[in-house]
């Protein structure tokens, strides 16, 4: 949040598994789409929030799983863990919040003597979560039971069932709602309320996130639970900030944020030709996107016309910019652009993709851009990322042409490594 000096123009808090993430699309086309628009057009002045029932360790794998984005802020935990930025430093404030009137101690004590709940594993138990399967016949009777045993001991809690089988325990000031309801109240305190907010998910863990009174807009996306579904019919049917999506997953998102007019809606995925898309003024986030989405096509052998593509390139890429790999070794972009021709289509029928995270372009002259940003790749399961600087220049060009490439200069990330055959910029 310290990045943004003042409110952010737009706030997505959405639910991972089956709301964010589409686990039936081998391809990841819904959240690739989310990607691309988000970086063109909100990554600079915007703040994106996952809000997941997951436990640190189901997120991070997670994350080495699927093509997504790294967030500003990230709910974890059905809403107990709270913690900002790439190194996820956790909210102490929230921590101390939570701790009023719980015991994971005499949870723990409480359901045991009951036999129809599981325990969930070891990973997901956490200091403010107990989590459990349960059957869904015997859901709400245990629910009952565990409510008036726990009120007896002095304790004051809230039990979530949601998906069908998985029951978690929390303090009562905890959950994805209230945690959205402290971050608002953090941001108002700061100056920085976003001017919008968009709530996203799918399961009844979520169902908190609709209430909130700051929230500007939210969503249940097209293939939201039973438990959902039934919480929207009784509460929210009427109300114009809910919408049921038609579109499924991240996709139901982008309808969204059409829906309620927060900002531009088009994903550059869903341009017919990439290539004819030309700009009034300069957009130096806008042009990384496209540029990695050109070169996924290329090597997809999804363009239609590789000649015109070659020249686009050409266009793009200074004569005397120069190109240093994740390896340390320095090309010029004429040299990048000839060995590009070679591998046209190399991934043709694979689960190839190509995505980009965290764009934060910083003009630093007249008509010079510095842009930094993660380059991913991802085959099959074996993902790929590079720290990226390139440097974009607006020098002797009109917007409608583009932004001339001058510099990339690339390093691993994580220990990800690969071999100079199969990666390109």
């Amino acid at each position: 949040m310290e990045r943004l000096k003042s409110s952010a123009r737009l706030m997505i808090v959405s639910d991972l598994d089956h709301t964010m993430v589409d686990h039936h699309d081998p391809n990841n086309l819904s959240i690739l789409r989310f990607n691309a628009l988000w970086e063109a057009k909100y990554r600079h002045d915007s703040l994106l929030v996952f809000s997941t029932g997951r436990s640190p360790t189901l997120y991070k794998q997670l994350r080495k799983e699927k093509p997504m984005l790294t967030p500003d802020i990230t709910i974890m935990s059905v809403g107990t863990e709270i913690t900002y930025g790439n190194a996820m430093v956790p909210d102490e404030g929230w921590v101390d919040f939570l701790n009023h009137k719980w015991d994971k101690k005499i949870v723990t004590e409480e359901t045991s003597k009951i036999p129809d709940l599981t325990l969930q594993s070891e990973t997901e138990q956490r200091p403010h979560k107990a989590s459990f399967y349960v059957k869904k016949e015997k859901a709400q009777e245990i629910m009952k039971t565990l409510s008036e045993s726990l009120v007896k001991r002095g304790l004051d809690v809230k039990i979530i069932y949601s998906g069908g089988m998985d029951l978690d325990i929390l303090p009562q000031g905890a959950g994805k709602g209230q945690a959205l309801a402290y971050l608002h109240k953090k941001l108002k305190a700061e100056g920085k309320l976003p001017q919008n907010t968009l709530a996203c998910g799918d399961s009844g863990n979520d169902a908190e996130l609709f209430t909130i009174p700051d929230v500007h807009g939210v969503m249940v996306v097209k293939n939201a639970q039973e438990e959902l579904l039934q919480w929207h019919a009784e509460n929210a049917k009427n109300n114009p900030k809910i919408i049921h999506a038609d579109e499924t997953c991240a996709a139901g998102i982008i309808q969204a944020i059409g829906h309620f007019n927060l900002g531009p809606n088009t994903s550059p995925r869903d341009l017919p030709d990439l290539l004819d898309a030309k700009l009034d003024h300069f957009d130096p986030a806008y042009e990384v996107v496209k540029f990695y989405l050109l070169l996924e096509k290329w090597r997809r052998a999804e363009i239609d016309s590789p000649e015109r593509y070659l020249n686009n390139l050409k266009a793009v890429c200074s004569p005397a910019g120069l190109y240093v790999n994740p390896f340390g070794i320095e090309q010029s972009f004429g040299d990048v652009i000839g060995k590009l021709k070679d591998c046209y289509g190399d991934k043709k029928g694979k689960q190839y993709q190509v995505w980009v995270d965290q764009v934060f372009p910083t003009q630093i002259d007249s008509d010079t851009w510095l842009v930094k940003f993660k380059k991913l790749d991802q085959t099959g399961e074996e993902q790929q990322c590079c720290y990226t600087t390139a440097i974009l220049s607006s020098k002797d060009v009109e917007p409608s042409q583009g932004l001339t490439w001058v510099h990339v200069h690339q390093t691993w990330m994580d220990g990800s490594t690969g071999d100079d055959k199969s990666w390109f910029l």
